[in-house]
């Protein structure tokens, strides 16, 4: 990512501070990074078209919730450009406020995403209300606040620590393996289009055949499809468009199979190419000379 000589990068997330966007941001970018509490994804997008940040920092996959669907929309409509990406080890714990304990719980709130890595906790509490709430962390710095030892969050140690709540039980997600995938998003001039990973959004034709066409040029060049993702097209209803994420450096092999597939396809937009991150969420290089 490009930006002036020791200037701080102003990044955006969506949650409030001690958010694993937030870590996922440090990541990226650095200790440096001055990072931009948002309540909303609407409201961090925005605070890069509205100049507030340089660049900003969404969830896009969890590797047991799936998709997080609501970024793929906004990423189209923002214009902005995949300038890096980081996976992070997702590690939740069940926390409460001073003084309380795990039998006297009787409701649990986090973001929707984190509630549904947690399914076998609740399903040996059954008793439990679950609330669903913008955020991990902001759910931590409520429960706290409020002094109720009947109220617990499922956020990380960070958040816990950050807000001076209690672990009541560690590692309630449902697996060890649980990860998710954070995207770096800026302007496209300021992004450096190299790496070994393309993201494309695409139109077809409403045709058999069309998704399959779509997809051959990159198979007959034995470049490996990572992810396909369909969201509806908002006007057009029953009607698609797709997101693929490709295993592909910038180069003639990819130049072709796009060429070949904006012929069969209505419309293409490359999204970003970028290094892709490294498994079991080691520590990624950014786009960033602070990411290094």
């Amino acid at each position: 990512m490009r930006m002036k000589k020791d200037e701080a990068v102003r990044v955006a997330f969506q949650g409030e501070p001690g958010a694993f966007s937030e870590e996922a941001a440090a990541r990226l970018l650095g200790e440096d990074a001055v990072t931009l509490p948002r309540a909303t994804f609407d409201a961090a997008f925005a605070a890069v078209a509205e100049g507030e940040a340089d660049a900003l920092v969404v969830p896009i996959e969890n590797s047991l919730a799936g998709s997080v669907l609501r970024v793929y929309d906004l990423l189209l409509e923002s214009g902005l450009t995949i300038a890096a990406e980081a996976t992070l080890p997702i590690e939740l714990h069940l926390v409460g406020c001073p003084g309380a304990t795990l039998a006297g719980i009787g409701s649990v709130e986090s973001h929707p995403m984190a509630l549904a890595q947690c399914e076998r906790l609740f399903a040996a509490n059954r008793e439990w209300a679950r609330m669903a709430t913008e955020d991990t962390a902001g759910s931590v710095r409520r429960v706290v606040e409020s002094g109720d030892r009947t109220r617990a969050a499922i956020a990380g140690a960070h958040a816990a620590a950050h807000y001076g709540g209690m672990i009541l039980q560690e590692n309630v997600q449902d697996d060890a393996g649980n990860f998710t995938r954070f995207l770096l998003l800026t302007e496209p001039e300021n992004a450096v289009p190299t790496g070994d990973k393309l993201t494309l959004a695409l139109r077809l034709a409403h045709l058999p055949g069309a998704l399959v066409a779509a997809l051959e040029p990159f198979a007959q060049r034995g470049l490996n499809l990572l992810k396909i993702e369909s969201r509806p097209i908002h006007g057009c209803p029953w009607e698609y468009q797709f997101f693929l994420d490709v295993e592909a450096s910038a180069g003639e092999p990819i130049e072709e199979a796009l060429e070949e597939l904006r012929r069969a396809a209505q419309w293409v937009r490359v999204l970003g190419c970028y290094a892709a991150a490294r498994r079991s969420g080691e520590k990624t290089r950014a786009a960033s000379g602070r990411g290094q």
